[in-house]
């Protein structure tokens, strides 16, 4: 079984960075691919980056340019690191895994990013 912890999360003025962590614990033994999601309230849950196991990145418009997706595959770790930012990018951030081929998936418990105006 797998566990993500996420943490970084907190209060940052517009214009401000962030880096949020994940880390993942358990045995992870398949190809995969790791990516940070966001849910702000009322707003169905969407990508902000998604990183392969060898290092291939993905980003929306939304936040590219501006948030870095990374892994440590050494620590299972996550990074996110979050320049300029929004208030539209106040929400609260999930890490996710998934596993190849079987397909499974796995998410953290979240961590809150409010961005004040």
């Amino acid at each position: 079984q797998v566990q993500l912890v996420e943490s970084g999360g907190g209060l940052v003025q517009t214009g401000g960075s962030l880096r949020l962590s994940c880390v993942a614990s358990g045995s992870i033994f398949e190809t995969n691919i790791m990516g940070w999601y966001r849910q702000a309230p009322e707003k169905q849950r969407e990508l902000v980056a998604q990183i392969t196991s060898t290092l291939h990145t993905n980003y929306p418009d939304s936040v590219r340019g501006r948030f870095t997706i990374s892994r440590d595959n050494a620590k299972n770790t996550l990074y996110l690191q979050m320049n300029s930012l929004k208030p539209e990018d106040t929400a609260v951030y999930y890490c996710r895994l998934v596993t190849f081929p079987r397909l499974n998936i796995y998410w953290g418990q979240g961590t809150q990013v409010t961005v004040s105006s």
